[in-house]
């Protein structure tokens, strides 16, 4: 072990975990190791450690903290490490137990699929380190409430995985809510140690892990590895189909052009094992069918795997011990299901079909390929339809390819996306207040207004719109008063709280489940009709609907020569504003990225023409085949709420990403509209998200009166202010 001034930090560890870090072969540590073990060792700070993927952060923080436990005698402390994956909890759990096993700190995996005999294990002698999802502690909170206290009497640390996986999202504020409530029940607040190989605002972050208390904070951020990057943006222009090949039908409208950018990944990633990332699940099924027919055709065992989340638990495991197994070559295509930290030992390269859901998603990704010293590799591939006389602006822009330029711009000068704030997660306070009631058996509205909002997470809400909530829930049969001042379940709340679909806070849809004989397949979500004689490509193979039963929501399938892709549920990432400004300077320029192949080159010179044609440089608004456009180069968030303030003018406004869509109307119109909003002040955003359909998008915003949902979606999707000001700024440019 390397003895320079900073490594006296190895001397701080526990003579067994000294041990185990020279068994492993390790002649130093890392950064992020070396700074994390005072601070954690002494037990009385929360800490935030960022660094790039497979730059050890998970023993950055458990070195010091076993070496913590080991000195305790008798061992009277307990862990909670939370994750957001449950088969990352099972990767962390072999490494965990090997670490600890000389130590004799046992080591609990808690989650939907371990056995109640391991979870009762943990229950009789809550000690050592457990490992948990949000899901699976909500459950502890539900059906041990009384315990909590008993449970975690011993916790010292609390370790949030993946950090910014949770940041902003349903998902993360459970989260939140429930270290809250536990440090309520002990009375007292054990650190929390939050890892995470990607944040845009470590400030943000700061806060979200410990809220109203993030400058307090210890912020651990490693330097770079230095490992050399090789990218390569490969164009493919959308053509008339090709008769004489093979056509995976039906795949997303973004990626028509499947079998040119198969072919290419074939022939550059066959015999090495790498991961290619499509973007939604029906990609994945649709990339894996085609690559799997490259591979029969040319005679070869299949080497593409797919893995989503709606595969089952045994072939998700399947194409991850195939990938581990370094001596056949395997590539899995995949969505953000292999994008966070499970172990699947190196690859060679990372490909993206299509833009990344985000800078930081891309940066996760490629964290992925180069490890021991290899070069880090991403290969984008990029698909564009043909430009024909009637198509509209922003296709005939070439706005994919712009964009993944721009984001590659941005990852090579490490900026990422902020986390996002200011959510009022109206949908999770509704669970969370239903699972604190579970908790203690009932809750007065004063004990749950000061545990949730006056001291809790949710301390946006004000005593008016609490009360206003509880209204709401008590008209819709999820609560009740009783006593004149107890809140207990109602008939509904009951049997929501009784379900297990209740523990996780974001909405599921009612998934068919798919087998062939005795195997189980996966699952998929229906919302349209399937039937007896369909066929569909599930798995990466095709398939034959031989039955479906309603009652028990099983679909029988058995093998079959054709098959189409199915249409799965999910969205898009949002596009930051410093995404859509890069863009816009990419437009400007008249150099070509060394990392664009021959193909990428000309199409983004035809995007530049284009550019250059319809005058973006100056205009901000357009007319184009009886349509008008409006480019703020601003992120989706602003362009969405600029779209309900033109909707609010009567106009047929839609959001295309890269500008808003106005038909039938002409440029003058429109600019007239523009003019009219600058000359105003900022509209309302709650107005404006009354007039907006389909707002009921989380799991529990069916309960919410209007009012309230109105609120909820404002604070969420968005930004007047900004929309305002955006206008503004072009308004005063054009100087009209």
């Amino acid at each position: 072990m390397a003895t320079s001034e900073q490594s006296r930090a190895f001397d701080l560890l526990a003579d067994q975990v000294q041990r185990w870090i020279w068994n492993q072969g390790w002649t130093e540590l890392r950064e992020a190791q070396e700074e994390a073990i005072t601070p954690i060792l002494s037990g009385d700070t929360d800490i935030i450690i960022a660094a790039a993927t497979a730059s050890g952060k998970t023993e950055a923080a458990f070195l010091p903290i076993c070496s913590k436990l080991d000195r305790l005698r008798p061992k009277t402390a307990s862990v909670a490490y939370i994750s957001p994956l449950k088969a990352l909890i099972n990767d962390q759990f072999a490494r965990m137990a090997q670490l600890c096993e000389s130590l004799g700190i046992p080591v609990y995996a808690w989650h939907g699929d371990v056995s109640a005999s391991k979870k009762k294990g943990f229950l009789r002698n809550p000690q050592g380190i457990l490992l948990i999802t949000p899901e699976s502690l909500e459950s502890l909170f539900v059906n041990h409430g009384h315990g909590i206290a008993h449970i975690f009497s011993r916790l010292s640390y609390i370790v949030v995985d993946e950090l910014h996986s949770f940041i902003g999202t349903e998902r993360g504020m459970q989260l939140q809510s429930l270290m809250h409530r536990l440090d309520v029940v002990l009375k007292r607040t054990p650190p929390r140690i939050g890892l995470s190989a990607t944040i845009g605002d470590l400030t943000l972050a700061a806060e979200f892990l410990r809220p109203g208390h993030g400058s307090q904070v210890r912020m651990i951020e490693a330097d770079s590895d230095g490992r050399e990057l090789r990218l390569l943006i490969g164009g493919f222009l959308d053509k008339e189909p090709d008769p004489n090949q093979d056509a995976v039908q039906d795949l997303e409208d973004e990626d028509k052009n499947t079998n040119d950018i198969s072919e290419s990944i074939f022939g550059s990633l066959r015999g090495t094992s790498n991961l290619i990332f499509a973007n939604s699940r029906r990609n994945v099924e649709g990339y894996a069918d085609s690559l799997r027919n490259l591979c029969i055709r040319h005679h070869i065992p299949n080497e593409f795997l797919p893995h989503h989340g709606s595969l089952s638990k045994e072939l998700r495991e399947t194409a991850e011990r195939a990938i581990k197994d370094k001596t056949k070559p395997v590539s899995i295509i995949c969505t953000t299901t292999l994008e966070l930290g499970i172990d699947i030992g190196s690859v060679e390269s990372i490909a993206q079909i299509g833009p990344p859901p985000s800078v930081s998603s891309m940066c996760q990704r490629l964290g992925r390929s180069g490890r021991r010293g290899d070069p880090a590799i991403l290969r984008v591939y990029i698909s564009e339809n043909e430009v024909m006389s009637k198509t509209p602006p922003p296709d005939a822009l070439r706005s994919r390819l712009v964009q993944s330029v721009a984001m590659v711009r941005l990852l090579l000068r490490k900026w990422f996306e902020p986390p996002t704030i200011g959510s009022l997660h109206l949908s999770t306070m509704v669970q969370q207040l239903l699972s604190m009631i579970a908790q203690y058996g009932g809750v007065t509205p004063l004990q749950a207004w000061h545990s949730l909002c006056e001291i809790g997470p949710f301390y946006q809400l004000d005593q008016e719109m609490f009360m206003e909530l509880l209204r709401s829930m008590g008209e819709r049969d999820l609560i009740k008063q009783v006593g004149g001042d107890l809140l207990l379940h109602g008939r509904t709340g009951e049997k929501i709280v009784n379900h297990y679909s209740f523990y996780a806070a974001f909405k599921t849809d009612v998934e068919y489940r798919l087998v062939t004989g005795e195997r189980t397949l996966g699952t998929l979500p229906i919302d349209r009709p399937i039937s007896a004689g369909y066929f569909l490509i599930f798995g990466g193979r095709r398939w034959l609907v031989m039955e479906v039963d309603d009652r028990r929501k099983v679909v029988e399938l058995k093998p079959a020569k054709g098959g189409i892709v199915p249409t799965f549920g999910g969205l898009g990432g949002v596009v930051h504003d410093e995404i859509r400004k890069e863009m816009h300077q990419v437009y400007m320029e008249s150099d070509l990225p060394v990392f664009l192949n021959s193909a990428a080159n000309e199409l983004l010179l035809e995007g530049r023409k284009n550019f250059i044609r319809y005058q973006l440089a100056e205009k901000h608004v357009l007319e184009c085949g009886g349509n008008a456009y409006l480019f703020l180069w601003k992120g989706d968030r602003i362009c969405d709420t600029a779209t309900a303030m033109l909707r609010a003018r009567d106009l047929k406004a839609e959001n295309t990403g890269i500008a808003i869509e106005v038909l039938e109307t002409d440029s003058s119109t429109l600019w007239h509209h523009v003019k009219g909003i600058a000359k105003g002040t900022a509209p309302d955003a709650v107005e404006l998200a009354s007039a907006i359909e389909n707002k009921a998008i989380e799991k529990y915003d069916w309960c919410l009166s209007d009012k309230l949902l109105d609120r909820n979606y404002a604070s969420s999707r968005l930004d007047s202010n900004g929309a305002w000001q955006a206008i503004r700024e072009i308004v005063a440019l054009l100087g009209r």
